[in-house]
């Protein structure tokens, strides 16, 4: 209950501040909803010069980046932690965090928040349900439930590989462009992995499960049954990578010595 009265008094503080400035938070989610129509478009034009894409028609991948857009949504507005090692590690605002009585991990997540990114989950929706029309898809009752399961599960792998990389600041406060590298793979994980070699494909599943995240879970809902499996490990993925993280981050923190060393 502490965790969550904490969460409620940060979103209404974060509401308070951003809606003071209504342009500059317009402006912002045009631009969100912007890119995301260059990248439907990216898509557009590759199938402008061909139906199938490793057997994959347009609308199936399509409908595989609208599902994309939720989990990655969810991602953005929790855990914008791509700068961590600058503002916490090198300039030393980790030290403040450590004085409070909260754990230090939710702490850095409230206060990186971008709860506009949020619209990305309306626009994977809208795409979703456009792409799914053209696929005469059928919906049973229990998939809405199913959708909320494997949202969550692909927003917990993307924070779980995240927060990884973040909790590398504990050990060498070094900057380095880990981050934007890893930002530039998980959209690898918006497109069906076998059209990539075998090397990638087995990356993108075990290594660096940003499959997990796009194209297995959309599988379920395209009736790809062959990927069924991978499909209802997406939380399993999920949990674990995020619970591994977690593990890692207290360990770092252990390591953390300050900014004065």
């Amino acid at each position: 209950m502490f965790y969550l009265e904490m969460f409620s008094r940060y979103v209404a503080q974060y509401m308070k501040t951003r809606l003071q400035y209504r342009i500059d938070l317009l402006v912002e989610i045009v631009s969100d909803l912007l890119f995301q129509a260059v990248n439907l478009i990216f898509i557009l034009v590759v199938f402008g010069h061909t139906q199938f894409l490793s057997g994959w028609s347009r609308d199936e991948i399509i409908f595989i980046y609208g599902f994309f857009l939720v989990p990655y949504a969810i991602f953005s507005s929790f855990f914008n932690i791509w700068d961590f090692n600058d503002r916490y590690i090198v300039k030393g605002e980790f030290d403040r965090i450590l004085t409070r009585p909260i754990h230090s991990l939710f702490q850095v997540i409230l206060e990186r928040m971008e709860l506009e990114s949020l619209f990305g989950v309306v626009t994977g929706i809208v795409v979703m349900f456009y792409a799914g029309n053209r696929l005469d898809l059928d919906i049973s009752w229990f998939d809405p439930l199913v959708f909320i399961i494997l949202v969550l599960g692909g927003a917990l792998v993307y924070a779980g590989i995240f927060v990884m990389i973040a909790s590398i600041s504990f050990w060498s406060d070094s900057k380095t462009s880990i981050m934007p590298m890893m930002y530039n793979i998980g959209n690898y994980g918006r497109y069906p992995v076998d059209i990539y070699n075998g090397v990638i494909r087995f990356v993108l599943t075990w290594i660096l499960p940003f499959a997990f995240v796009g194209v297995y879970p959309a599988a379920y809902f395209l009736n790809k049954s062959d990927w069924y499996v991978y499909s209802f490990l997406t939380p399993v993925m999920g949990i674990l990578f995020f619970c591994l993280s977690v593990f890692l981050w207290n360990e770092g923190v252990k390591k953390y010595r300050g900014a004065g060393n």
